[in-house]
């Protein structure tokens, strides 16, 4: 029954609490669909989204929350096989869909999907892609893993040819293995790099290119494809694609070249060299990352027919995705950033980004190691080459660390020993509120405080801003 009906006028959402899954609801709704959600867990600020929808959601799952027969169910890829109301989806032979098959049925079908991809820099790149794109009045559809603080969801049907979608690499569903981005038909593709990730998933490396040498061989021959030049690992897999390829990064290897860079307090200033001209371009988002991400985005905007000015503009005018170099506020002197880094490379360049973009400040690095992948001891070797650029770092025993064999364990302990190593000041904390009482008495005015986590990590950034420090 993983089918779509003839008609359907109803459709319930299995896991609508979840940030992509109650973005699909709402626009669900705004095409006119009745929709119904359930989920484990309901609280703000989603029940809060879901409810101004209008939309009814049902605590928990059950069998009863079928009863009233919807035309179909979407289910979330956190539903596992023996859920009771997943159960009860297949023996009842109700069709159902998952969430990226969903999404390319509905909003997909008559659109030209922008998809961008890679282990790292996907949601900047989309949310820039999708900004550009609005900016110049062309009124694109997306779908983003984050919100552009330019905009007030991270979702919109729109009314363009285009539509930008975050590629996960991802699971799809408990009854489909493949990543959700096979599902996206992608018109054209950006491709940032290829890392380990996703150990709870992937075997190894190799298990996680063949996902995305999956991807690159569905791209329409008539788009195009644009890649890091600096990973040789892309641009190696980017080779079996049918589209057009072309590179994109620093050097002068790269087809489409940012030259002359300039980083600067409140971002970057640099050359984009495409086809022979010499663009002139800057972003208020520090950090090589983000030059890299911002010429990757200009990159496609101007291949869809954006001119120069246009892209020049829009890029000024990116105010920055929430939870990516976010600044929460200032409490004391202390500036307070909230950032979603977590793999390895992803912590070393926040950090550098954040060390360029605020000179002569004291740089404190609060890390929880939070997802399936950093709770395990893959990267932890890595870890300790990747805190170089922080003044001191404070570092969270992983939380529900039992869940993760205890020979796959990451630990926090022995990452501190290996930075102590390498004459970096490191201290390790069992839960949040240690860091919290460490920093009352350790912290300085003009400290940046970097909180770096994939999750809420105890509402650590509030709480600093209303802490009353000893050092003032």
């Amino acid at each position: 029954m993983n089918t779509i009906p003839d008609q359907i006028y109803t459709i319930h959402l299995m896991g609508v609490c979840g940030t992509g899954m109650a973005s699909l609801a709402g626009m669900l709704t705004e095409s006119g669909y009745t929709v119904t959600g359930s989920d484990q867990n309901v609280y703000p600020p989603m029940s809060d989204f879901l409810a101004s929808l209008g939309i009814e959601i049902m605590m928990g799952y059950r069998p009863e929350n079928l009863n009233h027969n919807p035309d179909l169910v979407v289910v979330g890829n956190v539903i596992r096989r023996d859920n009771p109301e997943a159960v009860a989806l297949v023996s009842r032979g109700i069709p159902y869909l998952s969430f990226p098959q969903t999404l390319a049925h509905f909003f997909l079908q008559d659109r030209l999907p922008l998809v961008v991809t890679g282990t790292h820099g996907k949601t900047t790149t989309s949310c820039l892609l999708a900004w550009l794109l609005t900016s110049a009045g062309w009124d694109p559809g997306f779908m983003l893993g984050g919100i552009a603080k330019n905009f007030a969801a991270n979702c919109h049907v729109g009314t363009g040819r285009y539509f930008v979608v975050e590629g996960d690499e991802y699971d799809t569903a408990f009854f489909d293995k493949g990543p959700k981005f096979l599902h996206y038909r992608p018109h054209m593709a950006i491709l940032t790099g290829i890392e380990f990730d996703h150990a709870d998933i992937y075997r190894d490396l190799d298990h996680v290119v063949s996902s995305f040498d999956a991807l690159v061989k569905i791209i329409d021959p008539q788009g195009a494809l644009f890649v890091w030049s600096g990973c040789e690992l892309a641009r190696t897999t980017a080779r079996n694609s049918t589209a057009r390829v072309m590179t994109y990064g620093l050097d002068e290897s790269a087809d489409i070249r940012a030259k002359e860079t300039v980083f600067r307090p409140g971002g970057a200033e640099f050359t984009m060299g495409l086809n022979g001209r010499a663009i002139p371009l800057s972003t208020p988002l520090p950090g090589r990352h983000n030059v890299l991400n911002a010429l990757a985005a200009a990159a496609v905007a101007m291949r869809v027919g954006l001119s120069a000015d246009q892209v020049r503009q829009g890029l000024a005018t990116f105010a920055g995705v929430h939870r990516r170099q976010d600044v929460r506020g200032e409490k004391d002197g202390r500036v307070v950033i909230d950032d979603f880094a977590h793999h390895p490379t992803a912590v070393k360049e926040t950090l550098l980004a954040i060390k360029t973009d605020r000179p002569g400040q004291r740089l404190v690095a609060i890390f929880e190691p939070r997802t399936n992948t950093s709770r395990r001891n893959v990267f932890q070797d890595d870890y300790a080459e990747a805190f170089d650029p922080a003044d001191l770092i404070l570092v969270r025993v992983p939380p529900d660390l039992e869940k993760v064999p205890a020979a796959e364990q990451f630990s926090s302990a022995r990452l501190v020993d290996d930075l102590g190593r390498r004459n970096l000041s490191a201290y390790c904390f069992q839960d949040t509120e240690q860091i919290i009482d460490f920093l009352k008495v350790n912290s300085k005015p003009n400290d940046v405080l970097l909180v770096m986590s994939n999750g809420g990590f105890d509402n650590i950034h509030q709480r600093l801003l209303t802490l009353s420090y000893d050092n003032v």
